[in-house]
């Protein structure tokens, strides 16, 4: 494909670098010459210095005959009008903007992204998304991450394994035996900063991080096996009242019986979330400040959300509330050099916005019939929902027949509704949707099992 990616900084190189390895011809447009320059000097990509809305700079970029523009600068602004751009000046068939503020989103300003209007296909809201993670986190205690599928009938659930584990040291092929009536399957493991899709005859060891695919209504006793014994938050402090923190917070005071606290450093900021929530304390203050988390109720809360937009704050006053009380600890970090050393603080969650907007681009520019997509470890794997036509390899066959490499590993069938356990016998028909993990160097395989044939259109 041929794809143009206006905005260089975390997300753009991020998304340009999952593009490219994969064969695609990109270009990438920014404003900044130091940005265009990296990024075309690491990555196998072009670079063009200018700004991503002009007419010039796209037909440069190669417009004419782009098969997508994905639109991730810093300005929503930018973003709508290169995508406005693009349809009426080059026809570009696929048009993905970022766009981060929330009044451009209201239900209210639906119609404006329409073809007759302003023809953006995709718009990709990553404080939404962020926020949506962080709350199936709050919902799911025990795990590290919480990803729905297939309509919220599977999960993708991520559990460290601890010494008190019962299915460490045994073939992960025995744990379907030991619990039969479990509808789980181990789909990949991260060991020793390495992840890998494993075998049946593979073992788990402590602190391994797991990743299952799950029926939604089995994830409740997948936990209570693996030995988590967390209880859901009833009293969550959330520090930084930005688009983030705002949506955790309003969402949350829908939950009965669980209170919230916000703290913002910035007083405008701070009266503008409190004038938006109803029945939430808000703190003006600093999340540094020992004085202000005790004033918050650190110390009695069962979880802490630092929100910030700045990363050193939310490590630091991450740092902090475990120090001072027992609470679950969720700090956003946006600088992707940080990510290494996640393993070495006290800190039990991680959020990562670059790869939440990542995945939500890649779900629309896999081929075939890919409904969803979630890239995990840094874009080591992807765990997919496909949809099975006629012209599908899989299609009529048992997963014993079928030609799955090593590196996809089968988490779930879906059939009307219904979760099928995968196993070498059960038939793969016509229209069953398919939730597998695919390691890198499988994606093009993945693709191809899910291929769309002239005749579906």
């Amino acid at each position: 494909m041929d794809i143009i990616i206006c905005g260089a900084g975390r997300v753009g190189y991020g998304i340009a670098r999952r593009l490219a390895a994969e064969n695609n011809s990109v270009t990438v447009v920014d404003i900044s010459a130091d940005l265009v320059q990296t990024i075309s000097t690491e990555l196998d990509v072009r670079g063009i210095i200018g700004h991503g809305s002009h007419p010039s700079i796209l037909k440069l970029a190669g417009a004419e005959s782009a098969d997508m523009i994905i639109a991730v600068t810093y300005s929503d602004e930018v973003n709508m009008v290169a995508c406005q751009v693009s349809h009426s000046l080059f026809g570009t068939p696929m048009k993905i903007a970022r766009v981060r503020a929330q009044d451009y989103l209201k239900d209210t300003w639906r119609d404006l992204y329409t073809r007759e209007n302003m023809p953006i296909d995709i718009i990709i809201s990553p404080e939404i998304e962020i926020g949506k993670a962080v709350l199936r986190r709050l919902n799911t205690p025990g795990a590290f991450d919480v990803v729905p599928f297939a309509g919220g009938l599977v999960q993708l659930i991520g559990i460290k394994v601890d010494e008190d584990c019962p299915i460490i040291n045994m073939p992960i092929r025995q744990v379907g035996e030991l619990f039969p009536d479990l509808n789980a399957t181990i789909v990949g493991v991260f060991r020793d900063r390495q992840f890998f899709a494993p075998d049946p005859d593979d073992q788990l060891a402590i602190d391994d991080e797991v990743y299952f695919v799950v029926e939604a209504a089995h994830a409740g006793r997948l936990l209570d096996i693996i030995g988590s014994d967390e209880e859901k938050a009833r009293y969550v402090v959330i520090f930084g009242g930005g688009n983030v923190g705002a949506y955790v917070a309003k969402e949350l005071e829908k939950v009965t019986g669980v209170r919230v606290r916000v703290v913002e450093a910035d007083k405008a900021k701070a009266e503008a979330v409190a004038d938006m929530l109803d029945h939430t304390v808000v703190l003006c203050g600093d999340a540094l400040s020992a004085a202000v988390q005790e004033e918050a109720g650190v110390r009695d809360a069962q979880g802490v959300l630092c929100l910030t937009n700045d990363d050193k704050t939310n490590i630091l006053a991450g740092i902090m509330a475990k120090s001072m009380g027992d609470a679950q600890v969720f700090s956003l970090v946006n600088d992707v050099s940080l990510l290494d050393i996640k393993s070495s603080l006290d800190i039990d969650m991680i959020i990562d916005p670059r790869a939440t907007t990542v995945s939500s681009i890649l779900r629309h520019v896999r081929k075939g019939r890919i409904l969803d997509v979630f890239a995990l470890e840094g874009g080591a794997a992807e765990v997919m929902e496909g949809e099975v036509l006629d012209t599908s390899p899989l299609a009529g066959k048992t997963l014993a027949e079928a030609t799955i490499p090593d590196d996809i590993v089968i988490g779930a069938i879906i059939r009307a509704g219904d979760v099928l356990k995968p196993t070498p016998d059960l038939t793969i028909l016509t229209r069953d949707h398919v939730v597998l993990l695919a390691d890198k160097s499988a994606l093009k395989h993945v693709e191809n099992l899910f291929r769309v044939s002239a005749d579906y259109f």
